[in-house]
Parts: C-alpha cells; sequence; structure tokens
C-alpha cells in the first residue's frame, strides 16, 4: 500500500466515522426536542431566536474543540 493509499484511507474512516456519529447524535437530539415539545405543550416546540443562537454558539464550540483535538 502506498502512502497515498494510507493517507486516502484514514481520512475515508474518519468522515465515515464522523457522518454516522453526527447523525446518530442529530437524530437522538430531534427525538429528545420532539419528546419534551410533546410532553410540555402537546405540539411542535415552541424555540425562541434567542434559545436557538445560543444552542448555535455552543454548537461551534463544540465542533472547535473536535477540530482541536487533532492538533494535540
Amino acid at each position: 500500500m502506498s502512502q497515498d493509499e494510507t493517507t486516502s484511507s484514514w481520512k475515508v474512516k474518519i468522515l465515515l466515522i464522523g457522518t454516522a456519529l453526527g447523525a446518530a447524535v442529530g437524530l437522538g437530539t430531534a427525538y429528545l426536542l420532539a419528546r419534551t415539545a410533546e410532553e410540555a405543550h402537546n405540539g411542535p416546540p415552541q424555540i425562541k431566536t434567542s434559545d436557538a443562537l445560543k444552542a448555535g454558539v455552543n454548537i461551534v464550540g463544540v465542533v472547535r474543540g473536535i477540530a482541536a483535538l487533532a492538533g494535540r
């Protein structure tokens, strides 16, 4: 196996694992959001813009933290 194939191989593995984990976390989060909204309001979630922005900032922080792991 050449150096290029080895480099490509680990990159593909990381991308596939990251995609699968991201999809699983996203599905779980959506399920919890729907379940909580149904229990609390018996309907769709009522999310304020400020709450969505806070969640977005926190998500960016998590992504930056994960990306920083590669530098260690």
